[in-house]
């Protein structure tokens, strides 16, 4: 079973998961977040995709913060990119024994996924606040706007836009766009819009546009998703809570 809700942190998702066995995972889809997940008494991260994931490992329980896009480098203490399409030990980041008698205390607490968001919570109030001018960058490209109008908005040339973007996104202002225009296209299909209608309402040139980027950061075809998604109901996955295909 899978619920989810709005973090005490702004713009996070505290998300939990419990399974009684075994199940064939569905792949992760990108979407520009990273989260801090405890499963099991392990804490990891997983790092921005930029294509889908395919979970390799099976917990019973799971509790996660899904960051919004930009904002868990700070809080992390890494940049994204050398987290690029990787799941990371927590104690490759900030020492194995801090890791582990963190891990410990949060199994052992009431509510793993309440002491997950104490810990965010205390990290938060020790490191600096989101940049207000990447989440400026995030509004504007998950608006739909083009990459060098937002770079001129938000007063930056092509290549700090793309330097920053790294560090905060783990992948250029191209990328984030397209990532973000394929959820606006997929949160469509998903309420029942024809393919050709969601592929313009979400910025794609048309319907072909819409299939290609499917195939390239979904790995799967936009029939097979909208046909996952009737047949059973959007679950996201442990490692990160992405929306799956």
């Amino acid at each position: 079973m899978y619920e989810e809700r709005p973090a005490l942190l702004d713009g996070a998702v505290l998300w939990t998961r419990t399974a009684a066995g075994p199940t064939a995972e569905r792949p992760v889809l990108p979407d520009g977040c990273m989260d801090l997940i405890w499963a099991d008494g392990s804490l990891l991260v997983a790092g921005p995709d930029t294509h889908a994931y395919v979970p390799g490992e099976f917990a019973a329980r799971y509790a996660g913060i899904r960051f919004a896009p930009g904002d868990a480098p700070g809080l992390l203490g890494v940049p994204a990119h050398e987290l690029r399409d990787r799941r990371v030990a927590l104690g490759a980041l900030w020492g194995e024994a801090a890791a582990r008698r963190l891990g410990e205390r949060i199994t052992q607490a009431p509510d793993p996924a309440a002491a997950l968001e104490e810990l965010v919570l205390r990290r938060a109030a020790e490191t600096p606040g989101p940049d207000p001018l990447l989440r400026a960058v995030v509004a504007r490209l998950a608006a739909g706007r083009p990459v060098a109008e937002t770079a001129e908005a938000v007063g930056l040339g092509a290549r700090q836009l793309h330097r920053r973007s790294l560090d905060a996104f783990g992948y250029g202002p191209k990328t984030l766009a397209r990532v973000l225009r394929l959820q606006r296209a997929l949160a469509l299909v998903r309420a029942g819009v024809p393919y050709a209608e969601a592929a313009l309402r979400a910025g794609c040139a048309d319907q072909a546009h819409l299939a290609r980027e499917t195939r390239a950061l979904a790995g799967t075809t936009l029939s097979a998703y909208a046909a996952s998604v009737s047949a059973k109901s959007e679950t996201p996955l442990p490692s990160g809570s992405r929306t799956t295909a």
